[in-house]
C-alpha cells in the first residue's frame, strides 16, 4: 500500500487545520454528555450532565479528522464533494461540522452559532425531542442512514451516477466491511463511467475494533488487506498514525494525490478518442486509534485504541466525581477558549476554514436530492396501450408492452442523464429488453466478441446483488434522479432491511420543511409466485407485500395490475411521483388482456372497481367475487363463467383491486375507501370470495374494521408449492377457479340442495386435473384454453 511521503501543510495551516479539528471533537463530546454549561465557563457539575448518557465516540475523532480535511480540498480546488458517512453511529461528527460550518443553523434557525446555540445542538442529541445518535435524515449533507451498516458505498456510487462534477468521499467503517452489502459494493467501480459520472473515493476507516471484537480487515496484515483492495479494482494508500501533527501532514498529501488522480483519470476518458483501459480508482486506507484524544484509561482499564471506547468511555459521570473529573480534563484537552469566543461563536480563523455556502458538504445540492430533481419527460402512455376488441379474447405480455414505453422514456431523458433501470440480471428474463434499443448495460470490465448490449454508458445497472442494485438506486434517487428496480418477486426478501431503512428516511423527510420531496423508489416485481411453476418452491414468495405494508401509510404503495393496460397505466403514474415506496406486481408470461385503455385508465384511477362486463347483478348480488393479481383475476373469472354455466340464476359481482391500499380503512390510508364506498362495493351482508394475489391474511389485516368483514374469505398462497404447471399452482392453493366457484356454493345460503351437481362436478375436476397433469405434464386441455365468453 502507498504511503505518500510530504508535508504539504504551513504551519499555519497546521495550526489551522488542528484547530478546527479539535473544535469537532469538542462539540461531538458536548452532544454525548452535556446537558447545560457547554463552554465550560464553570467547573462541571453532575446537574450539567444528561441523565441517559447515549451516543458513538469511538468513530467521531476519524470523521472529524476527514471532514476538516476535506473542507481544505473543496476550498482549494473549488470542487463539490459529498460526504457519506458509512459509520453513521459518529453521529456527533457530521453535526458537529455542520454546525461549524453553517449549514445546520441554516436548516435549523433557532440552532445558531453561539452558546444559546450550542447548548440546544448539544441537548437535543440523543433526547427526547431531539435528533437520532446516528446520522440521519435530519443531518444536512447526509443521504446515508446511519442505523444499518452496510450501504453506504452503494449509496456513494448511485450518487456520482450522472453527476460528472460531483466526488463522493464515502467512509467506509471497518466493521461495516465486514457485511456481505459492502462486500459487493466493491465492484461498483466496474460500473462507474468517469467519462460521463462523478466519482467516488472510498475511504477505509480501519480504527481496529467494533462494539466488542476486533475487526477482521484490521487483523489480516497490509500485505493481504492490500491485495484484498486492490484485487477490487483500487490503488489504495495508507495514512496511519497517533500523532496528529503527523497525521494531518500526511492525509493531506494523500487527498491531494488523490483528487489528482481522479482529475486525471476523468481527464482522460472525456477527452481522448476511444475509451482507455480501466483505471484503478484511488481509495485511501485510514489507520487511526479509536476513540482517539478521548480517555485514555478509565477505572484502570484501556480505553483509548481498545473496544472499550466505541460507544460512551465514561458511563458514570452524574455519578462517580472521577468520572466527571476526566470528562472536564477531557473537554478542556481541546482548549475551547481557542476555539470560541465569549459569546460561544466558533473563533474569526475557524469561520474561515469552511468552505463558503454553495460549496459546503452539508449544504450539498444533491444531497438533498429534491433541490434538483426534474420531472421525466414521460410519452404519452395511451400510445402503447393494446387494442382489447372484446375482455379477455386475447393475450398480452405487460412487461413486454410496458418496455416499449420504458425504452421511449429512456431516450426522452437522454439529454437529461435522470433515469436508471436497474436488477440483479433480469431485464431480459424480465421481458424489458426493448430498451437495450436505446440503450446498454453499463460494464467497464472485460469484454468479449459473444456480449451483448454491453456499454461505458449504458442507463442499465445490472448486478447479482440485489443489495447492491437497491443501494446504487438508493443513492441515485436521494441525489434527484429516477429510476426501477425490476426483481424476481421471491428474491426482492433480500433488500427487507434496506427497504426498511430507506422507508424511514421517507417519513422522516416528510416532517422536515428543509428537505425536498425525491423520486419515488419503484419496484416491478415480476416472475411472481404463481408463474414460478417451472423454478418451483425456493422461487414462490409472495411477502414482500406485507413486509412493504408493515410501513408508514404515508410512503407505501401497493400495485397489482391484472393486464398489459392497468400495469401500462400503473407504471407511468409511478414514475411521476415522490417520496413513495410504490410496488407494482405484474406477470411476464403471455396472459388475457381484459381492459381496453380508457377502461383500463379509469379502473387505475379508482384503483378498484366493478368489472361490469363480468358482472350480473344488476346492482343486488347474491355473492361477490373479488380479486387482486392477475392470476387471482383470470381465475376469478374463469370460476364467474362456470357459476354462469351451471348455475345461471346466481346474480355475481366482480369487483377487482389494483391499488391495494384501497382495502384499508380512510382513516389508516391515504388510499384507503370512505366506509360507505367500501359497503357500496362489498356490500355488508353479502357473502365476498376474495382471491388475492398474495399471503391471504393481508386482506383481513387491512379490512378488518370493515362492516362486512366476517362475510369475506381469502383464498391466497398458503405456502404450498413446487415444480410443478401454472395451473397445478393455484389448486395447491386453493385459488383455481374450480374451488373459488366451490366457495361460492359453499357461502351462498339460497343455494341450497340445487346447487349440488354443480358442486360435484367441480370438485370431480379437481379430481382429474391431479390425475391428468402427474400423468401428461401439462394442464387440462379445458384450462389451458379456457377463453372469457360470457
Amino acid at each position: 500500500m502507498q504511503q505518500i511521503d510530504a508535508t504539504p501543510l504551513s504551519d499555519e495551516e497546521l495550526q489551522g487545520l488542528d484547530a478546527y479539528w479539535r473544535a469537532a471533537n469538542y462539540l461531538s463530546v458536548g452532544q454525548i454528555y452535556l446537558l447545560a454549561n457547554p463552554l465550560l465557563k464553570a467547573p462541571l457539575r453532575p446537574e450539567h450532565i444528561k441523565p441517559r448518557l447515549l451516543g458513538h465516540w469511538g468513530t467521531t475523532p476519524g470523521l472529524n479528522l476527514l471532514y476538516t480535511h476535506l473542507n481544505r480540498v473543496i476550498r482549494q480546488r473549488e470542487r463539490q464533494l459529498m460526504y457519506v458517512i458509512g459509520p453513521g453511529h459518529g453521529g456527533p461528527a457530521i453535526v458537529a461540522n455542520t454546525w461549524l460550518e453553517g449549514s445546520w443553523t441554516e436548516a435549523y434557525p433557532n440552532t445558531t452559532q453561539d452558546e444559546l446555540g450550542m447548548t440546544r445542538l448539544f441537548k437535543q442529541f440523543s433526547f427526547p425531542g431531539g435528533i437520532p445518535s446516528h446520522v440521519a435524515a435530519d443531518v444536512p449533507g447526509s443521504i446515508n442512514e446511519g442505523g444499518e451498516l452496510g450501504y453506504s458505498l452503494s449509496h456513494a456510487y448511485g450518487a456520482a451516477a450522472d453527476n460528472p462534477d460531483l466526488v463522493v468521499a464515502c467512509v467506509v467503517g471497518d466493521g461495516e466491511a465486514e457485511t456481505g452489502p459492502l462486500a459487493t459494493s466493491w465492484h461498483s467501480n466496474k460500473f462507474l463511467d468517469p467519462a460521463r459520472d462523478g466519482a467516488v473515493l472510498p475511504i477505509l476507516h480501519l480504527n481496529g475494533y467494533k462494539i466488542a471484537n476486533p475487526a477482521v480487515l484490521a487483523r489480516i496484515g497490509d500485505d493481504e488487506l492490500t491485495a484484498l483492495l486492490r484485487g477490487y479494482g483500487h490503488e489504495p494508500y495508507l495514512v496511519e498514525g497517533s500523532d496528529p501533527a503527523t497525521v494531518h501532514q500526511a492525509l493531506a498529501a494523500t487527498l491531494d494525490r488523490c483528487l489528482d488522480r481522479i482529475d486525471e483519470i476523468q481527464l482522460e476518458a472525456r477527452t481522448a478518442p476511444e475509451s482507455p483501459a480501466r483505471a484503478a480508482w484511488p481509495m485511501i486506507v485510514l489507520k487511526t486509534p479509536k476513540g482517539w484524544t478521548g480517555p485514555h484509561t478509565v477505572d484502570g482499564e484501556p480505553v483509548e485504541d481498545t473496544w472499550r471506547s466505541h460507544q460512551v468511555p465514561l458511563s458514570g459521570v452524574r455519578t462517580n466525581e472521577e468520572h466527571l473529573r476526566q470528562l472536564e480534563s477531557w473537554l478542556r484537552s481541546y482548549r475551547p477558549e481557542e476555539l470560541f469566543d465569549e459569546a460561544g461563536r466558533p473563533v474569526e480563523r475557524l469561520l474561515k476554514l469552511a468552505p463558503g455556502p454553495s460549496l459546503r458538504m452539508g449544504s450539498c445540492p444533491q444531497a438533498n436530492g429534491g433541490l434538483v430533481a426534474r420531472d421525466l419527460e414521460l410519452p404519452q402512455v395511451a400510445e402503447y396501450a393494446v387494442p382489447v376488441k372484446s375482455p379477455g379474447a386475447e393475450d398480452g405480455e405487460p412487461t413486454k408492452v410496458f418496455a416499449a414505453y420504458l425504452r421511449d422514456a429512456f431516450e426522452l431523458n437522454a439529454d437529461y442523464h435522470n433515469l436508471r433501470l436497474v436488477g440483479p440480471d433480469e431485464t431480459e428474463s424480465n421481458r424489458l429488453n426493448a430498451v437495450y434499443d436505446v440503450t446498454g448495460k453499463a460494464w467497464l470490465a472485460g469484454r468479449r466478441d459473444t456480449d451483448q448490449n454491453l456499454a461505458p454508458d449504458g442507463r442499465v445497472m445490472e448486478l447479482l446483488s440485489e443489495h447492491t442494485c437497491q443501494g446504487w438506486l438508493e443513492g441515485y434517487l436521494l441525489t434527484g434522479r429516477h429510476g426501477l428496480f425490476s426483481s424476481y418477486e421471491a428474491f426482492v426478501h433480500i433488500v427487507d432491511s434496506m427497504v426498511n431503512q430507506h422507508a424511514k428516511w421517507l417519513k422522516t423527510i416528510n416532517r422536515l420543511d428543509w428537505r425536498r420531496p425525491v423520486p419515488s423508489l419503484n419496484y416491478l416485481l415480476t416472475s411472481h409466485v404463481w408463474r414460478q411453476d417451472h423454478n418451483g418452491f425456493s422461487h414462490q414468495d409472495p411477502g414482500f407485500i406485507d413486509h412493504v405494508v408493515n410501513k408508514k401509510a404515508e410512503v407505501v404503495r401497493v400495485y397489482l395490475p391484472p393486464d398489459a393496460n392497468t400495469l401500462l397505466s400503473t407504471m407511468d403514474h409511478c414514475l411521476r411521483t415522490r417520496n413513495y415506496i410504490n410496488v407494482v406486481v405484474a406477470g411476464k408470461q403471455p396472459q388475457p388482456n381484459w381492459l381496453d385503455w380508457e377502461s383500463a385508465a379509469l379502473h387505475c384511477a379508482r384503483g378498484i372497481g366493478v368489472w361490469d362486463f363480468a358482472s350480473n347483478d344488476a346492482g343486488d348480488p347474491d355473492v361477490v367475487m373479488a380479486c387482486a393479481g392477475d392470476v387471482p383475476t383470470l381465475e376469478t373469472l374463469a370460476a364467474v363463467d362456470l357459476l354462469r354455466k351451471h348455475l345461471p340464476g346466481l346474480r355475481i359481482r366482480v369487483v377487482n383491486v389494483v391499488d391495494l391500499m384501497r382495502l384499508q380503512d380512510s382513516r389508516e390510508h391515504p388510499h384507503g375507501l370512505e366506509d360507505a364506498e367500501f359497503d357500496a362495493l362489498f356490500t355488508t351482508d353479502k357473502p365476498v370470495i376474495f382471491a388475492y394475489h398474495g399471503y391471504p391474511w393481508l386482506i383481513h389485516r387491512l379490512t378488518y374494521r370493515r362492516h362486512g368483514h366476517h362475510n369475506l374469505h381469502v383464498r391466497g398462497y398458503i405456502e404450498e408449492g413446487t415444480t410443478t404447471t401454472p395451473f397445478d399452482m393455484v389448486v395447491l392453493n386453493n385459488l383455481d377457479r374450480y374451488h373459488l366457484a366451490m366457495d361460492v356454493i359453499d357461502r351462498v345460503p339460497s343455494l341450497g340442495t340445487r346447487a349440488v351437481t354443480a358442486r360435484q362436478y367441480f370438485a370431480d375436476q379437481r379430481v382429474r386435473h391431479r390425475s391428468h397433469v402427474t400423468t401428461y405434464g401439462e394442464d387440462l386441455p379445458e384450462v389451458r384454453d379456457w377463453r372469457w365468453t360470457s
